[in-house]
């Protein structure tokens, strides 16, 4: 049975929006951590916010790692309850019961990865289908920020490996305890 992962970046305290102000892209350790999950990845699960930021950025994106390429190439499935199918970017619309589909791709796939932490997250938590969650903490406090973590409720985490980089950043890898 394949593993699900969810990975997102965010500020100290909680913010994932505003990102040109604490995202460093060019952090070495940053990209470290990106590739060696992206690249183990079999495929990918996406929100509907997700998927349509990162349709506009990444089908124009190269490197010279083959980062963009493989991520491009991955299977992506998006749930949505207001896009409609079929999608382009290499992805296939969840259709119906989001983790009743997410149990059938981990059958399917060794390792699924899902970038941000939004409601797809909070169900994928919910039903149990989370083996790891990937958390880089970056060293900024944007203060007026709306987004936060969310799930319907508490959701203890055990500690597997935690990492600082040169710049500060934190990167930390849960399991659901």
């Amino acid at each position: 049975m394949g593993t699900v992962t969810i990975s997102f970046e965010m500020t100290l305290d909680g913010a994932f929006d505003q990102m040109e102000h604490w995202f460093d892209e060019n952090d070495p350790d940053l990209v470290r951590h990106s590739d060696e999950l992206v690249f183990a990845a079999d495929a990918v699960l996406l929100g509907r916010e997700s998927y349509e930021f990162f349709r506009e950025y990444w089908p124009a994106q190269t490197d010279e790692r083959g980062f963009a390429a493989h991520y491009n190439a991955l299977p992506k499935f998006v749930a949505s309850t207001t896009l409609t199918g079929p999608l382009d970017w290499n992805s296939t619309l969840i259709e119906g019961d989001v983790a009743e589909a997410v149990r059938g791709l981990r059958d399917r796939y060794d390792s699924l990865v899902s970038h941000g932490y939004g409601q797809l997250a909070a169900t994928l938590m919910d039903a149990g289908l989370v083996d790891e969650v990937h958390a880089g903490i970056h060293p900024f406090i944007v203060g007026n920020a709306e987004d936060r973590l969310r799930t319907p409720h508490p959701v203890g985490l055990r500690l597997l490996d935690v990492q600082g980089s040169a710049s500060g950043t934190i990167f930390a890898r849960y399991a659901p305890a």
